[in-house]
């Protein structure tokens, strides 16, 4: 059984760590802040001191960073993954970047002997510690087909997408325009209800039962009437970057995003208001204008 790695063990890479772990897979990680790599420990992982400590021990090696300037040195910097794995190994970008930085990186790794699959994931924090993530993946037919078992091990569904660098970003920013999307129409439906006197329950109950009920709604919707606002793995930085990324492809492909446009706005709302909060508390804001909370038993008028 190959070895796997995991760069970023955050929210999102503690999940792929401990899937790949309970899965039998020798597990090395790598992640700047010491208590997620003492967690990542505890649960049976195997630490390095940098990107090619991990690549030195990995075939296949998941990339979970917030950026595509952090991906890019992860991979290709001094003590980048391609300084130290040996050639056929496979490097999986889960991270969201935009298509162009995941095309950037691809150019770079030709000629190393290294395969890349860009393949960003979607299902958030339960989904990544459930192993039960939609992975996104492009890439050649032999590196996919080669990481397919550490990819089942963390995914529900694993789409093929595509067979180059960007192809699976470029999905993925298609997605997020459409989650960003639904979730404003949420925060938006939930002020609604408490100004106009809804209980929480009552909204959660025909919503989650109507046609507009999924797995976006029906999870923001109880995170807003329980008011759970930080802390519950979804924090907005990550959502308000990736509709940015969704933002710029419309920008540059000509396609006019009108609604995705309109939650980018919701977003940063609620990033400068209550930038340790996360998605959901896009929702406080909404509700400090119209004077309404809405709560899981009843709506709470507050001016």
């Amino acid at each position: 059984m190959m070895s796997v790695g995991v760069i970023g063990l955050g929210d999102m890479g503690s999940g792929l760590a401990k899937n790949l772990i309970a899965n039998g897979f020798e597990t090395w990680g790598r992640d700047l802040l010491e208590h997620r790599r003492d967690a990542f420990v505890e649960m049976g992982g195997h630490t390095e001191a940098d990107a090619a400590g991990v690549g030195r021990k990995a075939q296949a090696v998941f990339v979970m960073v917030m950026k595509g300037a952090e991906a890019y040195n992860v991979i290709l910097g001094e003590h980048g993954l391609v300084q130290t794995m040996a050639p056929g190994g496979v490097i999986l970008l889960t991270a969201t970047i935009r298509p162009a930085e995941a095309r950037a990186i691809g150019a770079a790794l030709e000629g190393t002997g290294l395969h890349l699959i860009d393949s960003p994931v979607s299902g958030g924090y339960p989904g990544a510690q459930a192993g039960t993530l939609t992975m996104m993946a492009a890439g050649s037919d032999e590196a996919l087909d080669k990481a397919r078992p550490v990819m089942e091990a963390v995914s529900a569904n694993v789409h093929r997408v595509g067979d180059k660098p960007g192809d699976g970003q470029t999905v993925k920013a298609c997605l997020q325009s459409l989650i960003g999307a639904q979730f404003a129409a949420t925060f938006e439906a939930a002020a609604l209800a408490a100004k106009a006197g809804v209980p929480g329950q009552v909204i959660l109950d025909v919503f989650s039962t109507s046609s507009a009920g999924c797995g976006v709604v029906n999870n923001a919707v109880e995170k807003i009437i329980d008011r759970h606002f930080e802390g519950t793995g979804s924090h907005i930085n990550t959502m308000h970057k990736d509709l940015t990324i969704s933002m710029a492809l419309g920008e540059e492909l000509g396609v006019p995003l009108h609604t995705a446009a309109s939650a980018m706005q919701i977003f940063h709302a609620g990033r400068t208001r209550y930038p340790d909060g996360d998605n959901w508390v896009c929702t406080r804001v909404i509700e400090e204008i119209v004077g309404a909370e809405l709560h899981r038993d009843c709506a709470k008028v507050t001016r």
